[in-house]
């Protein structure tokens, strides 16, 4: 066989990388709704992830820059993109542009829609039916430790509660333990985020945790912090504490 010159090997390892990254190699965990039907969440990186339901596509937080580098052209279209905030590693016009079709439902905090200029802006305590069977309900998400407060002020940044079929998804987006957790109740499958000063610590997630009682817990946004601490600190509890690829 003729020896492909040096370029082009260096084209197809590229593109068979990106390749292989954009369409298959993460975690996904499956959960089955009220009717049965079923919900693939699907681990992309950090804070994003889709989530797969009944033909329909959602994507929350989608950044492609941030690392690893993802190409978010190779996934299907969203019908739904969810934002919690503006920070670079949730917030990124490019990804939301490759994930766009006509039709798609672009909901966000009134922040990301004023630097977007599109999109529809759900604030704290707002609910949208985004499907005849799902419904989002935007709740608070800020710093309450002194020093970090202006991390993510409170009022500005939106955590998302999803029920779909009666399946209840709490996204957290950058937050602390808050009060306002106390309220939510019933909830599934939650995302507690963990990297100090930004977020919570693990202490603090395990808290959350036990305020919130979800039957599932996935530590998010994690970054260099040692998550496998969260699930020590809940052993004893009822709660399956899955570590995924979030770094």
């Amino acid at each position: 066989m003729k020896a492909l010159p040096f370029f082009a090997v260096i084209v197809m390892t590229i593109s068979f990388t990106t390749g292989c990254f954009a369409s298959g190699n993460f975690q996904t965990d499956e959960f089955k709704t009220k009717s049965g039907k079923t919900v693939t969440i699907t681990a992309i990186k950090h804070a994003s992830l889709r989530i797969q339901y009944d033909g329909l596509e959602i994507q929350v937080d989608p950044v492609a820059q941030y690392e690893p580098k993802t190409d978010y052209s190779a996934f299907p279209k969203a019908d739904v993109i969810l934002v919690t905030h503006e920070h670079f590693d949730h917030f990124d016009p490019s990804a939301i542009a490759a994930l766009t079709k006509k039709g798609t439902q672009i909901i966000v905090n009134p922040a990301v829609e004023k630097k977007l200029g599109s999109g529809i802006a759900l604030k704290n305590g707002d609910s949208r039916k985004i499907a005849k069977d799902i419904q989002l309900d935007a709740v608070p998400a800020y710093n309450t430790t002194p020093g970090h407060t202006q991390f993510h002020p409170k009022g500005r940044d939106n955590g998302y509660v999803l029920t779909i079929d009666g399946l209840r998804i709490y996204i957290v987006g950058d937050t602390e333990d808050i009060p306002e957790m106390a309220a939510l109740k019933d909830i599934d499958v939650a995302f507690l985020p963990c990297n100090q000063p930004y977020t919570m610590t693990p202490e603090q997630v395990a808290k959350a945790a036990k305020t919130i009682k979800p039957k599932t817990l996935f530590p998010y946004h994690y970054s260099e912090t040692p998550v496998k601490r969260v699930a020590d600190l809940l052993k004893g509890t009822s709660i399956d504490v899955r570590i995924r690829n979030y770094k």
